[in-house]
């Protein structure tokens, strides 16, 4: 077995990095690949550590994955909009950046999902609070008159939503869809979502 490094770490360390470990390898090989051997050895440890603190493999990945989904920062929509062009390119551009860098562990949670319904749920749990706040924004600055009453907002977070999405999972995938540079992707596409929300200004 793998001996634990020299420098000693307590047990809130050993912890931490055995579910940092976990995530990346789950994202890397999925949960078949991440053994708890692959795992404690990335973790610096052994597998006897490994179950100190973890009764399984299970247990470990669904921490993992629980961790991620509470400590993933993301960028919050202001209570009051004002200027929707400007809050939501600067919000785009965050959400967008967060799911590219995530996207192995996106696209292998959810080609698990069959496998483990609830373990693809906890990882995607976050996108369902962003939703929430997006639909929440967009409802408040509908209510202030900036958006076009007839807007359903819930369908309109999800067809923004799902626009970031399908350019940070598709685009090393299917290159060719994308015609367009990374950079310049937002601000085509949040010109065309403010015209159909009816924002009259588009910037």
């Amino acid at each position: 077995m793998l001996r634990d490094r020299v420098r000693p770490m307590v047990a809130t360390d050993v912890r931490q990095s055995l579910l940092k470990a976990a995530l990346k390898l789950f994202a890397e090989h999925g949960s078949r690949g991440a053994t708890t051997r692959r795992i404690a050895q990335e973790a610096g440890v052994n597998e006897v550590t490994l179950f100190r603190h973890f009764p399984n493999k299970q247990a470990l990945l669904h921490a993992a994955l629980h961790a991620f989904a509470e400590q993933t920062p993301y960028l919050r929509l202001p209570d009051t909009p004002k200027d929707l062009a400007a809050e939501l390119e600067v919000w785009a551009r965050d959400h967008h950046k967060h799911l590219y860098k995530l996207r192995a562990l996106i696209r292998t949670s959810m080609g698990e999902f069959e496998e483990n319904p609830e373990q693809c749920k906890q990882s995607m749990c976050v996108s369902i609070s962003i939703a929430n706040e997006l639909t929440d924004y967009l409802t408040t600055a509908q209510r202030a008159g900036l958006v076009s009453a007839d807007v359903n907002s819930a369908a309109a977070t999800s067809m923004l939503m799902g626009t970031l999405f399908s350019d940070a999972m598709g685009r090393d995938l299917m290159p060719e869809r994308f015609p367009y540079a990374m950079r310049d992707a937002i601000g085509l596409y949040l010109q065309l979502f403010l015209r159909a929300i009816g924002v009259r200004e588009v910037k």
